[in-house]
């Protein structure tokens, strides 16, 4: 029993030093999330767009509401917004990853030495 208490109260001195080390780890995981919220809404954004002008060319191609809206070659206009939802669709992820990519570049000084003194401390 007397190890126990001992045992908790050397976690409970322990943990008063390592508070710094948790401000240092929330700030490396918030950094983490800044660096990658950005161009997560990015690609979520064009993905919709891009569905949601396929979804309108297919609409036109394949239903009556292109002559309801007194468009007269459906057929046409449908398969080029189709081709363009299409073309947005696949470009996001190249986009996506260009744009991780920059921010990846601009924070990576901070998040590796952040990781760097994590490590050491880790290690000791």
């Amino acid at each position: 029993m007397r190890e126990k208490a001992e045992e908790f109260l050397v976690n409970k001195i322990r943990s008063q030093y390592i508070q710094n080390d948790k401000k240092e780890l929330e700030e490396l995981v918030n950094l983490d999330k800044k660096v990658k919220l950005q161009p997560t809404i990015l690609a979520y954004v064009l993905g919709t767009i891009g569905a949601l002008i396929m979804g309108f060319g297919m609409s036109l191609t394949m239903t009556n509401i292109g002559t309801a809206l007194g468009i007269n070659n459906t057929m046409l206009i449908g398969t080029i917004l189709g081709i363009i939802g299409i073309i947005i669709c696949v470009i996001n992820y190249p986009i996506y990853n260009k744009y991780l990519g920059v921010r990846k570049a601009k924070y990576s000084t901070e998040i590796l030495r952040l990781t760097d003194k994590l490590q050491r401390n880790l290690g000791d």
